[in-house]
């Protein structure tokens, strides 16, 4: 994955993301692979190893110029708008472009020598389209899959990037490539052959490029009776009481997100307003607290 969430971070912090490999990996156990999160002079050469339980951790550090043009350039700044569908925020530069593939590159140099011939390569996200066609040039020959957490948009949309046929074509390097719905799956399959001169194959993959990819729909939500069982200690505990004493009968309305425009925060604030505007007798009733 991008970033790796290393043993000692603060639970609670984490992006979905992380938590979902982390907790896979605490069952399973293996290697886990990624950027450190920090951010030095120039990129490693060599990971940072360590240990904790089944998990072992591989991380690289990467240089101002490369987390400038690979993760705020590029990843955010393109893919990101792009595969949410906000063509208008989407922003593209050549040299983010070119750092994208060069610290892909050097991913696949510093993983490769890691792997043991058995290992399944499990990617994550679009920060690592190119990641598998990179272990392939190194010779690779593990089964790899691929998973990515957000939508994927139709050919028409996807067109709207100058060199999205090579995100296509890097995805055929995997023998399985996952997406959170079936919509997702479709508009993969149908940018493969609109865009890549693909087929669609009868079992639901597709082939191009002298390859076949497995398509698989696997949608991943949240743990659904931890929540219950943090909620139910919640209520009983003597910080539920205090905040309920502080209400002094108003209803509370919470939102947990993080900071970006795919929540809508703007618009639920809107939505408040709206309610104390059209319904003055909300006023001092209804509090708003936004996390």
């Amino acid at each position: 994955s991008n970033r790796v969430t290393p043993p000692s971070a603060r639970s609670g912090r984490e992006g979905g993301l992380a938590v979902a490999v982390r907790e896979a990996l605490r069952r399973n156990g293996g290697l886990w692979f990624g950027w450190s999160g920090a951010v030095t002079e120039a990129t490693s050469s060599d990971p940072e190893i360590s240990r904790a339980g089944k998990i072992t951790y591989a991380t690289l550090d990467l240089g101002r110029q490369d987390y400038n043009q690979y993760y705020t350039g590029y990843a955010n700044s393109s893919l990101w708008p792009l595969l949410h569908y906000r063509m208008g925020l989407l922003e593209f530069e050549r040299a983010d472009f070119d750092g994208y593939m060069r610290v892909n590159r050097r991913f696949a140099a510093a993983l490769a020598p890691l792997l043991k011939p058995d290992d399944v390569v499990w990617v994550h996200h679009y920060h690592l389209f190119p990641l598998g066609a990179e272990l392939r040039a190194l010779g690779a020959k593990n089964r790899m899959g691929f998973f990515l957490h957000t939508p994927f948009p139709p050919p028409a949309v996807l067109a709207v990037l100058p060199r999205h046929r090579l995100l296509v074509e890097a995805v055929g390097a995997y023998d399985l490539a996952g997406f959170q719905t079936e919509g997702d799956a479709q508009n993969f399959r149908d940018c493969v052959v609109a865009l890549n001169d693909g087929e669609h194959l009868s079992d639901g993959g597709v082939a191009a490029s002298g390859r076949r990819v497995s398509i698989g729909t696997f949608p991943i939500g949240i743990d659904a009776g931890s929540f219950t069982r943090m909620a139910e200690e919640a209520a009983a505990s003597d910080e539920n009481e205090r905040l309920k004493e502080s209400l002094v009968g108003r209803q509370l309305v919470i939102g947990v997100d993080r900071l970006d425009y795919s929540k809508g925060l703007p618009q639920r604030f809107e939505a408040y307003d709206r309610l104390l505007s059209r319904f003055t007798d909300q006023r001092s009733k209804v509090t708003f607290m936004q996390i």
